[in-house]
């Protein structure tokens, strides 16, 4: 809002007068003042202006000027120094020892002295998630264990005992076989972790993966796939050719051999992460773990499908098909996935 043109002539017009009064005054005093204050423009003004006025009649009164910085240093090295000298680039408190220095150049790169160096390979060792996992199962299996240990006992008489035709068999209890599942569990993770040690000790190029967990998740995937897989041929087939009490006795054998691997790969895992024993030490600990557990399953088959039958080569295309054969596919398989996996340069 501004002014009408009666109304800011009126303003001028007293504050014309008020000036000559203070020209007057300044005369009798020897002084010269000619120049009004912004109260003394503001109290000229009607009692009842509106801001809208004071602002027109301060506007009209003053007219902004740009101020002049001094050039003169600053002997005081304030922060604002950088301001008032136009030489300076950068406050004081920013500068360094050498910067005033004709022989400092700080934008010309002179190079590093030495080589780079080679980043620290991953370890297992201090990988806190593997060895809580480790730790759980260390101490998951001791309390289990204690708890089933008559079971175990009685599955390791059963296991060399032959079976008669009317023999009844033991039912185990619901703790009884979830300790037999976390077992079978535990044997997967540990085939897991030995699987990832090979693999990183023999694949020189690297993987797409971002974590060794994942390739880790995966070689877990693949062993609990081939004990399901493994499990669902046995039945299917058992079911056709074998009676139901043989078929529930193969089945808990298997149960028991898959968990008692698991206890014996346990102290190769601990050994490999922890002692640094040889990779290719612990590979030959593992092939005559897994050759031992094979030669007790075809035992166990013998005895409890083939003993009576007249036909004894038939147990060796039996076991090649349902034992054999999966296992060669599960190492098959993790080799593809790794060869996928490679980057390739």
């Amino acid at each position: 809002m501004v002014f009408k043109a009666d109304s800011l002539n009126n303003v001028r017009q007293h504050i014309g007068g008020e000036v000559t009064e203070n020209r007057q005054e300044g005369q009798k005093g020897n002084t010269v003042t000619t120049e009004l204050t912004p109260r003394q423009v503001l109290q000229s003004l009607p009692e009842n202006a509106t801001p809208a006025q004071q602002d027109s009649a301060i506007q009209a009164h003053f007219k902004p000027a740009r101020e002049h910085l001094s050039t003169c240093p600053d002997t005081l090295r304030m922060p604002f120094d950088s301001i008032a000298a136009k030489d300076e680039q950068k406050p004081f408190f920013e500068e360094s020892f050498f910067d005033r220095d004709s022989m400092f150049h700080p934008e010309l790169s002179g190079g590093r002295y030495g080589v780079s160096g080679d980043p620290v390979p991953y370890n297992m060792r201090g990988d806190d998630l593997i060895t809580g996992l480790l730790l759980a199962c260390f101490i998951l299996g001791m309390i289990a264990f204690s708890r089933s240990r008559d079971f175990i006992f009685r599955q390791a008489k059963n296991f060399f005992r032959v079976r008669r035709g009317n023999t009844t068999v033991e039912n185990e209890t619901t703790s009884e076989l979830r300790f037999q599942f976390f077992l079978v569990f535990v044997t997967s993770l540990l085939l897991s972790l030995l699987a990832f040690f090979y693999v990183e000790e023999t694949v020189s190029n690297p993987l797409i993966l971002k974590s060794h967990y994942t390739l880790i998740a995966i070689f877990l995937a693949l062993c609990l796939t081939y004990f399901l897989f493994k499990a669902a041929l046995y039945s299917m087939v058992n079911l056709v050719f074998f009676d139901r009490a043989s078929n529930v006795a193969w089945i808990k054998s298997q149960l028991f051999l898959t968990g008692m691997a698991g206890v014996l790969l346990f102290p190769a895992v601990v050994l490999l992460i922890y002692f640094n024993i040889p990779v290719q030490t612990m590979l030959i600990y593992t092939v005559t773990v897994l050759f031992l557990f094979k030669m007790l399953s075809f035992y166990k088959c013998y005895v409890t499908f083939f003993r009576n039958n007249d036909f004894k080569l038939q147990i060796f295309l039996y076991f090649c098909t349902l034992e054999i054969v999966p296992l060669l596919t599960l190492v098959g398989g993790m080799m593809m996935i790794v060869n996928n996996l490679k980057i390739n340069y």
